[in-house]
């Protein structure tokens, strides 16, 4: 196999375009501005996942984009090699002993990089699933509130001042005591606990008791301690159904069994329905047994705390005539406004105002100009809908990477490199539009900003681009072209240059990772009718509505709006307008009662599994298939062996050493640890005995390193294999290997799977499709295949409705709901509706221009 090693050439006076090592003829290279040389990052073959000892110059104080199909290896280079490489060599910085308490990543496997400073990473991930993180913690702007109730707050009279903790529903201090800081509290009723009050208590009448022998022993108890248990609920008296409810006693009784002669009396513990119900949400560690008991408590705001999670001694202090809870609940274009009274004082005014109040103290307007001044960068960057309090789980992905990048924005760090992975992700082009200003700020403040990009729009602001492909996969991984963003229009191998330069033509590249002309014309076809389909036909007409009316969630209040039926549909709108409200909230909800749909399915951006267990094969069900066809082979069938002996997951065909996952991890005392293939099946994932059974001359680790396109030739004759490989193929997913585990996918990859998975289980019967941003980490030609998929859908009789702020997409739909005009308290109203073209023409929506240049208006 010839090296894939690049080399530089270029037409641009300082850009390199690499080309393969044995390429025929030689590209002159100019002489690049000696200027330029000195800041460059220079990176030496890079092999890191599917980079092809990789060599390429990424200039300093600039802002770079890196481009390429879903998979070509971008990330790999970007995040992988250059940011893997600057925190390794911070981290040995640090003192062995520290090192040890910090996350590190594995060494990234390139010769060398020379000229690279420090680096901040802002990858797009979701928060943890906790109520406590927050718009304010994870800013650290609730630190500074804290601090400012604490020392410039207006106390009542003869209350002592507290600490900033107090004001924390995060802490001891300042939590309530009653829903401990959560502002939600579980109450168990006698409603919640008892469905119907004509069964006796040996009839089950408290139903939250639990089952089985528990609940006959604690019924035996009841007994024992002189309840009638065989007595109507509702005919006993009030004190003991309130005690047998909600008693914090626990008497120990001696149960002695009535109807098992063999049994031995025993002694038995009681508990009431609501300290079982408590226990069992506070201490069991199976999440099954807490959503079942869950439906026998009433939750409701803590009427304690009023839902704040606060205490009343910290509710009792105000400031600007507003406690903290309710400064927090405010969206920040508001807080803005009730900071800046304070933050506009003089400090020799403040001095004079400090006997009389602490909110014109020096230290309020201190604090309070801090706060403001960091309030306006998120202001600033579209965000100013939402609230401090407002948990980040909740947050689109577009939102959390604005958040971080006002963070390090206020920073104030010189000399960085920040590695942005697709900033704009989440966001409407109205927003993308200051994010590019951010950037520009953070490189005019002296840093360079790396970015892995997706929206062309933010390509073409950039300075310079790393175009990486041709492919996907093994397709890709070599450096097509770096240099000014002009230039890449000259690259013919780019598949990234005809979507940035739109009006110069450039020929359809073969498949991503496909060696076979088979493969290359399904997805040549593919793409030319993902090209063709918004000119050559019109919108299709609506087969019916579902029309929702009166709809509150979040923001939408009093909604009414009509969803067609039968179409490809896309919801817009800014971030934060009401669109996953109304789509994944509203609409799932409410599209089930509808008499012609007879399928919901939601396809969302949750990651497809978080352990190397999880992959391709398993995730689609595929691999079920594949494991059956072995163990129905002659020499399995002599063994003994079923499909179980052919999971990794499974004791007895699997590697004991790795555990099945074909790799072991190394610790070393005070280095970070690493990992390895697995010494015993050299990544194999099986026993020596199990790979010994073939299946037309492949073992089972020899299917889970194919290809989707290898693996569809090879399982042809396995239907329901064969089906799924099939529709991965339709999505573009044909170079994955069916074994690669889900944390090495992107998220665009994952995006297409689960896409593929519902695709492969299609039924007769409408179906409605509900899609939260499927373009999520897809470039632009794996857009194209996307919106072929949809639109095939909709052909075969289903209804697909996108939440969507790639306008090719919108573009291609057939009908448009656009949402604002703003975000938060601004949005949750039908701006515009109707066919492409005539939202396009709206005056009132902000979506109309960048659709109106979309449709090429």
């Amino acid at each position: 196999m010839p090296s894939s090693r690049s080399r530089a050439s270029s037409t641009p006076a300082d850009a390199t375009v690499a080309v393969p090592a044995d390429a025929t003829a030689d590209v002159p290279v100019a002489a690049p501005d000696a200027a330029v040389t000195d800041g460059f990052v220079r990176v030496r073959g890079a092999r890191e996942n599917n980079l092809r000892d990789v060599d390429v110059d990424v200039p300093r104080d600039r802002i770079v984009a890196f481009t390429g199909v879903s998979g070509s290896g971008k990330s790999s280079l970007a995040f992988g090699t250059i940011f893997a490489e600057a925190q390794r060599r911070f981290l040995e910085s640090v003192a062995p002993y520290a090192r040890r308490l910090i996350a590190q990543g594995s060494t990234p496997r390139v010769a060398s990089i020379t000229g690279l400073p420090p680096a901040v990473a802002l990858q797009q991930r979701r928060g943890a699933p906790s109520s406590r993180s927050t718009v304010g913690t994870l800013t650290t702007l609730s630190n500074s509130t804290r601090m400012l109730w604490s020392r410039a707050g207006s106390y009542p009279a003869g209350a002592e001042r507290l600490e900033s903790d107090s004001f924390s529903p995060n802490t001891v201090a300042g939590a309530c005591p009653r829903c401990h800081g959560l502002g939600t509290a579980h109450e168990v009723t006698e409603a919640s606990a008892v469905h119907d009050d004509s069964l006796s208590i040996r009839e089950g009448a408290i139903a939250a008791w639990p089952g089985a022998w528990q609940g006959k022993n604690l019924r035996d108890v009841t007994a024992v301690l002189g309840h009638d248990i065989d007595r109507p609920w509702r005919e006993l008296p009030k004190a003991d159904r309130d005690w047998l409810l909600f008693t914090e006693e626990q008497p120990v009784v001696e149960v002695v069994p009535q109807r098992d002669r063999v049994a031995k009396p025993y002694k038995g513990r009681f508990w009431s329905a609501r300290a079982f119900v408590l226990h069992t949400l506070a201490d069991s560690q199976s999440e099954t047994q807490r959503a079942k008991v869950l439906q026998f408590v009433e939750s409701g705001p803590c009427s304690l705390c009023g839902g704040t999670g606060l205490t009343r001694a910290a509710l009792a202090v105000t400031f600007a005539g507003r406690t903290i809870a309710e400064l927090n609940g405010l969206p920040l274009s508001e807080v803005a406004e009730v900071l800046r009274p304070t933050a506009s004082l003089a400090h020799a005014t403040a001095a004079t105002s400090r006997a009389s109040s602490g909110e014109g103290t020096e230290v309020a307007v201190t604090i309070a100009r801090d706060l403001l001044s960091r309030v306006e960068v998120l202001t600033g960057l579209g965000l100013g809908y939402l609230s401090l309090d407002r948990a980040t789980p909740t947050l689109s992905p577009g939102e959390m990477q604005r958040l971080r990048i006002a963070t390090q924005l206020r920073s104030g760090l010189f000399g960085v490199v920040y590695v942005l992975d697709e900033p704009s992700a989440g966001l409407h082009p109205a927003d993308a539009e200051s994010l590019v200003e951010v950037l520009e700020a953070l490189r005019a403040g002296g840093n360079s900003v790396f970015v892995v990009e997706h929206d062309m729009e933010i390509v073409r602001r950039a300075d310079w681009v790393v175009d990486v492909g041709p492919g996907a996969g093994t397709g890709g991984g070599e450096v097509l072209y770096s240099g000014p963003v002009d230039g890449l229009a000259d690259v013919e191998a780019s598949v990234t240059r005809r979507f940035l330069a739109p009006r110069r033509a450039a020929p359809v590249p073969s498949a991503p990772g496909r060696d076979d002309e088979e493969a290359r014309e399904t997805t040549e076809e593919a793409r030319d009718t993902a090209e063709d389909a918004p000119a050559s036909r019109s919108p299709r007409v609506p087969s019916a509505w579902l029309e929702l009316r009166d709809v509150a969630r979040h923001n939408l209040r009093a909604l009414d709006v009509d969803v067609p039926l039968g179409v490809l549909a896309a919801v817009t709108g800014v971030s934060g307008s009401g669109k996953s409200s109304l789509v994944g909230g509203v609409l799932a909800e409410r599209a089930t009662e509808h008499p012609l749909v007879d399928r919901v399915v939601q396809v969302d951006q949750a990651p497809i599994g978080r352990t190397p267990r999880s992959n391709l094969a398993t995730y689609t069900g595929l691999f079920d298939a594949v494991r059956a066809s072995f163990a129905a082979t002659d020499e399995a069938r002599a063994r003994g062996w079923g499909a179980g002996r052919f999971s990794f997951n499974v004791v007895g065909g699997r590697c004991e050493v790795c555990q099945g996952e074909g790799s072991v991890t190394v610790e070393l005392l005070f280095l970070p640890g690493s990992w390895a293939p697995c010494p015993e099946c050299h990544g194999a994932r099986y026993t020596a005995e199990t790979l010994e059974v073939t299946w037309h001359g492949a073992t089972i680790a020899d299917v889970l390193g194919m290809t989707v396109d290898e693996a569809e030739g090879f399982l042809g004759d396995v239907p329901a294999a064969s089906r799924a490989l099939s529709t991965l193929r339709q999505v573009g997913l044909g170079y994955l290997r069916l074994g690669q585990p889900a944390p090495e996918l992107s998220g665009g990859e994952a995006q297409r799977i689960k896409l593929a998975t519902e695709l492969q289980r299609m039924r007769g019967g409408h179906t409605l499709y509900l899609l939260d941003e499927p373009t999520t980490g897809l470039h632009p030609a794996d857009v194209e295949l996307l919106v072929a998929q949809l639109q095939r859908l909709v052909d075969a009789g289903s209804t697909v409705v996108v939440v969507e702020h790639a306008m090719d997409v919108v573009a291609a739909a057939d009908h448009v709901i656009d949402l604002g005009p703003g975000g938060g308290d601004a949005g949750g109203q039908v701006v515009a509706t109707g066919t492409p073209r005539e939202v396009a023409e709206s005056g009132a929506s902000r979506t109309a221009p960048y659709l109106a240049r979309a449709l090429g208006r």
